[in-house]
This record gives C-alpha cells, sequence and structure tokens, in this order.
C-alpha cells in the first residue's frame, strides 16, 4: 500500500448508531472488531517504510538505512551510497546532517549500508575488503544486493549512482572501484584508499570515474599511509594508488595535466585518459573527516559528468 492509498479514518459519528438498539447492530460491531483493526494495521505499514534507524531495510547478506528526497514525480532518483569509517553504522552515518541534507535537496537519496562487527575487535564494525585474510562478507555481493533492493524498494536510479565512503569505507570504495568500476556511475572516496600491499593494474579493470579527497594533516590515515596492529597491516599510499589508476585508466603521462588552487580544495585532475574515464585529486589543510564543501563539490564533479 503506497501513502496516496492509505485508507482515511473511520467517522463513528456517521454510523447508523440508531440501529445499534435493533437487530441491525450486530454487523457493525463486527465491522469495528474485525475490519478496523485491519485498516489500521495497513495504515501503520503504509507510513514505516524500511530505512529508518528502527526499522533498517533487511537484505540476505546485511541491512541499510536510506533518507529519500522530496521529489515529486514518478522517475527514479539518483543515489549517493555511502560507506562509513571504523566502529560506525548506517543510521550513525544518517547523523551528518549537514552532507546528507545537502543531497537531499540536490535530489538524491543517501544510501547508508551497515558493515559488519568484527570478531575480537575494538573498533566495532568495519568492512572485508583487504585482499589477503580471511573475509566476514563479500562486500562487492553485498554492494550489488543493496543497490538492486533499494532500485526495487525506492526508485533509486541503477545507472546514476555515486560511490563513496569515509575512512576504511573510503577504502571499500577504492577496492569495489578495482573489482567492478560498473557498479556505480563514479566514485568519490573520503580519506581512505588502497592498502600494502597495493594492487596490481591488471588486477582492476576499468575505465575508474574516481574522485579522491585527503585532509593534508590527517594522522589517522596519512596521505602516505602508516602500519597498524603492530605492523601486521598496513594503509596504503595516496599517491600510489593515483598511480594505478591512472595506468588502469590509460592516461598518458605522470603528472596531472589541470590544476585548480581556488577555493576550500587544491585539485589536481589527469584529463588525457581513455574516453570514459574521470581522475581527480582534492587536497583539503584539515585532518581525518569528511571538510566542509565535499557535498557540493562531490556532486558538481558528478553531475558535469557525461552520461
Amino acid at each position: 500500500m503506497s501513502c496516496s492509498q492509505i485508507a482515511s479514518p473511520i467517522d463513528l459519528s456517521q454510523l447508523p448508531i440508531q440501529r445499534f438498539t435493533g437487530r441491525l447492530w450486530w454487523p457493525w460491531l463486527l465491522t469495528l472488531v474485525f475490519v478496523l483493526p485491519l485498516v489500521m494495521a495497513g495504515t501503520g505499514q503504509a507510513q514505516s517504510p524500511c530505512g529508518g534507524s528502527d526499522n533498517l531495510c533487511q537484505t540476505p547478506l546485511g541491512e541499510y538505512a536510506i533518507a529519500l528526497p522530496e521529489v515529486k514525480g514518478k522517475d527514479p532518483v539518483p543515489a549517493l551510497i555511502y560507506f562509513h569509517g571504523a566502529g560506525g553504522s548506517g543510521p550513525r552515518a544518517m547523523r551528518n546532517k549537514g552532507m546528507i541534507e545537502a543531497f537531499r535537496k540536490r535530489g538524491y537519496a543517501i544510501i547508508a549500508p551497515s558493515g559488519l562487527k568484527r570478531p575480537n575487535s575494538r573498533f566495532g564494525p568495519g568492512w572485508s575488503f583487504l585482499p589477503f585474510g580471511e573475509k566476514q562478507r563479500d562486500e562487492l555481493a553485498f554492494t550489488r544486493e543493496v543497490l538492486a533492493d533499494a532500485a526495487n524498494r525506492h526508485n533509486i536510479d541503477r545507472q546514476n549512482v555515486l560511490m563513496s565512503g569515509f575512512s576504511t569505507g573510503g577504502s571499500l570504495v577504492w577496492y569495489l572501484a578495482c573489482q567492478d568500476p560498473g557498479i556505480a556511475r563514479a566514485y568519490a572516496p573520503v580519506a581512505g584508499a588502497f592498502w600494502r600491499p597495493h594492487p596490481i593494474s591488471a588486477d582492476c579493470t576499468g575505465p575508474v570515474r574516481l574522485l579522491h579527497t585527503h585532509g593534508w594533516r590527517d594522522k589517522t590515515v596519512p596521505l602516505e599511509g602508516r602500519p597498524l596492529g603492530g605492523g601486521r597491516v598496513y594503509q596504503g599510499d595516496v599517491f600510489e594508488g593515483l598511480r594505478i589508476l591512472r595506468e588502469i585508466n590509460g592516461c598518458n603521462q605522470l603528472r596531472a595535466d589541470t590544476f585548480n588552487t581556488k577555493g576550500r580544495f587544491w585539485r589536481r585532475t589527469w584529463t588525457k585518459c581513455v574516453p570514459g574515464s574521470a581522475l581527480e585529486f582534492a587536497l583539503h589543510t584539515g585532518g581525518h573527516g569528511v571538510p566542509k564543501g565535499w557535498a557540493a563539490m562531490a556532486m558538481d564533479w558528478f553531475e558535469a559528468m557525461p552520461r
């Protein structure tokens, strides 16, 4: 039942109460006892679709939250799928009201999947993106599942999806773009990239459309990466990741082709690459976080891209 199909409340004043004293009282009593609860149950179901923090959308491999734009019409809507950082969740990602509302006002739905709790980890839920070690879940399969479910339930335009994530969620985006560049139309990770050992270009398919954003003073995920777990794992080097993407995209030189240092972000863009690709690096002066102005920059970049 859609919201437009919700039944109007029964107006008891319009019932033929005068007949209740005669033999016809019992059909109305049966209506009140049996039919009215069904109407009210249907009303509650229509008003509470899945997606909120108290009623996440469930799929076989996991769950996600979703915030829909206020749009009119029946056309499918573009979407941002956003992967949280270590210890987060889909509902917690939705608390970033500034980012969420920026996308909603531009007509985007925001899809926020939840990672899985890692055994014996003090960091909480995370993502299984590293190519080595045991995986808790096939994150590529989960992402495909979430996007298919959102398209079916919430009228998401599968051909117009921007994929992003923060920190470890950003790293997941790099690996998903490497594994299947067609799962989204473009990628805009923040403060997270490949981990060591870096993949080789032959491990990835392409071309890829990717805008990476990072903080100059990020000490949690430095541009050069750092060891974690006593040296058991190493974050990757952002510049090495960009080199790999240049190879995937067939760019004809190492350095960027255009530079823009106006405004909040310093941006380097590689333009002399194969058709259908896009590669850009946006640097800001802050630390480990989603910087102010990122949402507008990412949407402008995404919307300027040829379909």
